[in-house]
């Protein structure tokens, strides 16, 4: 078998600086649009992406060729770059240091992936998965 392959499925969460809730209704599409374009110019599929306010949750396919932290500085350096520059020029916007990755199998991506398409409604309701909602990476 020439080459090599790999499936790799990760769950990205990262917040907004302070927490703070900087991804207004008025934001939120156009922000996520542009870090899916990110995602995919480095290779990766994202499989749901969604948050709240104060955060973000990211599943992804992930190749082998990239890096995870240049993938992270990437998607949240050029989103909130883009953010403060386009989408709300002149007013705050920044994320948070840090960030919270798991693995999950293609057996577990239908649960996963709908869970982060449900955010608002899990928050709404308190039927969050903790396990999925770690925040504070410190």
């Amino acid at each position: 078998m020439a080459g090599h392959y790999s499936e790799v499925f990760l769950h990205f969460v990262w917040t907004t600086h302070g927490r703070q809730p900087l991804i207004t209704p008025a934001i939120e599409r156009s922000l996520f649009r542009y870090m899916t374009g990110i995602c995919s110019n480095l290779k990766c599929q994202v499989l749901a992406l969604n948050g709240m306010p104060d955060h973000v949750h990211l599943a992804v396919t992930f190749p082998s060729t990239v890096a995870m932290e240049d993938f992270v500085q990437a998607v949240k350096g050029g989103s909130s770059t883009f953010t403060r520059e386009k989408l709300v020029p002149g007013e705050f916007f920044g994320w948070r240091d840090g960030y919270y990755v798991s693995s999950f199998g293609r057996g577990d991506s239908g649960a996963v992936t709908a869970y982060i398409r449900n955010q608002k409604q899990h928050h709404a309701d308190g039927t969050l998965w903790p396990e999925l909602e770690r925040l504070d990476p410190d």
